[in-house]
């Protein structure tokens, strides 16, 4: 489990990122006091900062991992990790319809490069929602408020849909396909099991009713 916080740092790096392009191509940034980008720092929220920010980072998810592990990413807004604040109707609208132009970008780019080419021109276009007060409104999956004890999403599959790679989200803990079997038969996940067929072993929820599962 050498992986446990790389999703987690894969936030922070993406955003470092796109506040370098930002301080250049935008307007600057604001500084900690040895000069360096804050990536925490004030007038950063709901505005069309705070856009970029969701749709760069849930387009990076995109690229590194896949659209469904974003979207679970940028739905599970419980994990301080991600977003500390407490937002509004208003602001999360906003958070999700930028996190799902993020997917949607993050899909056809090839490089973390092309898919800030691409979320600047959907800033440009006004695909964005910049602002609270924009009528616009997210359809799809709203924000996870509640998750089960014991929580694990799929986060990276090969080209055939096996899942390989999974992630505990209230431990925080990257497992491999093997490594999650063993967890599970130990009796670390009571909510799942293993199921045995022609191409091997494969972990799964036993648990029905949380829609945003992603185990079957």
């Amino acid at each position: 489990m050498g992986n446990i916080l790389k999703i987690y740092q894969l936030k922070n790096e993406a955003l470092l990122d796109l506040y370098k392009r930002l301080d250049k191509d935008l307007r600057p940034m604001p500084k900690k006091a040895d000069g360096s980008i804050d990536i925490y720092g004030v007038d950063l929220e709901d505005n069309d900062v705070d856009a970029l920010r969701h749709a760069y980072v849930s387009g990076v998810y995109t690229i590194e991992y896949n659209e469904q592990t974003a979207e679970l990413l940028g739905c599970l807004n419980e994990l301080t990790s991600f977003d500390s604040r407490s937002v509004s109707s208003l602001s999360e609208n906003m958070d999700l319809w930028n996190n799902s132009l993020g997917r949607i970008y993050g899909k056809k780019a090839k490089t973390w490069d092309d898919l800030y080419a691409r979320i600047m021109n959907a800033l440009k276009a006004k695909e964005l929602i910049i602002d609270l007060e924009d009528k616009r409104k997210y359809q799809g999956q709203k924000s996870i408020k509640r998750i089960p004890k014991s929580f694990v999403i799929k986060i990276r599959e090969n080209r055939t849909g096996s899942n390989l790679e999974f992630l505990d989200i209230r431990n925080k803990i990257v497992m491999s396909k093997d490594e999650f079997i063993l967890a599970i038969r130990s009796g670390k996940y009571p909510g799942y099991a293993v199921r045995r067929h022609h191409l091997g072993e494969f972990p799964y929820s036993t648990r029905d009713k949380f829609s945003f599962n992603n185990l079957g």
